[in-house]
C-alpha cells in the first residue's frame, strides 16, 4: 500500500516540485495538497494521509499552528517539517511541538525520500545539521538565543512583528484580544531585555527569523 501524503506549501512551484521528487517513488503518492493552514487542517481532517510535509511560513495559521492542532487531533498522522529556515531557528521548537522530523528546503532534494521512509517506518528523521545541534543543547555546549526562551505563543507575536503587522492585525489574526497582544509583546521585550519594538523587528530580521517583512 502506497504512502498517501498531505503537502502543504503556499508556493505552487513548491508543491509541484516536491510532488514530482515523492512521485520518484512508486510506494508514495500526494494525496493532497493545500497552500495555508486552514486549508491543511481541514485537508488532513478529510484526507486522512499517511503524513503530512508541512512548511512553517504558511498564510492564515502558521505552520507551528497546524503542527500543535494536527498532534492534538490525529497524533497517529506523522508530520514532516519542510522549511526554508536554517535548523537553529526552528528543528528544536518543531520537535518538541510533536514534529516527526525537520528538513531545510535546501536538503530536500537529497534527503527528502529519506525522510519520509524513516517516518513511516516509525522513526523520527534528524539531520545531520540538526543532530549536531542538538547534542550541543544536552551537553551544554551551546547558549541559547533570546528568542528561543520565549513560549510558543510568545514567539509566534515575535514573528508576527518582525513581519512589520500592527497589534490589531495580530489580534484579529489570533483571536485575541489587542490588550492581550499588548502583553505578549511586554513579555517578548522583558525576556529579549529589549526595549522598543524597532528592536524586535531589527532582532527578528537579524536572525532570518521571517521571509521578510510585510
Amino acid at each position: 500500500m502506497k504512502t498517501r501524503i498531505l503537502i502543504v506549501d503556499d508556493h505552487p512551484v513548491v508543491r509541484r516540485g516536491l510532488a514530482a521528487t515523492l512521485g520518484a517513488d512508486p510506494d508514495i503518492a500526494v494525496a493532497g495538497e493545500a497552500a495555508d493552514g486552514d486549508e491543511a487542517i481541514l485537508k488532513a481532517r478529510d484526507i486522512r494521509p499517511d503524513l503530512v510535509l508541512l512548511d512553517i511560513a504558511l498564510p492564515g495559521k502558521n505552520g507551528l499552528e497546524v503542527l500543535k492542532t494536527l498532534h492534538a487531533e490525529m497524533p497517529d498522522i506523522p508530520v514532516l517539517i519542510l522549511s526554508t529556515f536554517p535548523e537553529r531557528q526552528y528543528a528544536v521548537r518543531c520537535l518538541r511541538s510533536g514534529a516527526r522530523g525537520y528538513l531545510t528546503k535546501q536538503s530536500a532534494a537529497e534527503e527528502l525520500l529519506d525522510a519520509v521512509r524513516k517516518i513511516r517506518a516509525g522513526g523520527k528523521y534528524i539531520s545531520a545539521p540538526l543532530a549536531d545541534l542538538l547534542a550541543a543543547e544536552l551537553t551544554g555546549e551551546t547558549e541559547r538565543l533570546p528568542h528561543e526562551r520565549l513560549s510558543d505563543r510568545e514567539f509566534q507575536v515575535l514573528c508576527m512583528i518582525g513581519r512589520g503587522q500592527s497589534v490589531s492585525r495580530i489580534a484579529s489574526a489570533l483571536s485575541l484580544s489587542p490588550s492581550t497582544i499588548h502583553t505578549h509583546r511586554a513579555h517578548v521585550l522583558e525576556k529579549m531585555q529589549l526595549e522598543t519594538t524597532a528592536q524586535l523587528v531589527r532582532y527578528v530580521l537579524d536572525h532570518n527569523l521571517v521571509e521578510s517583512p510585510e
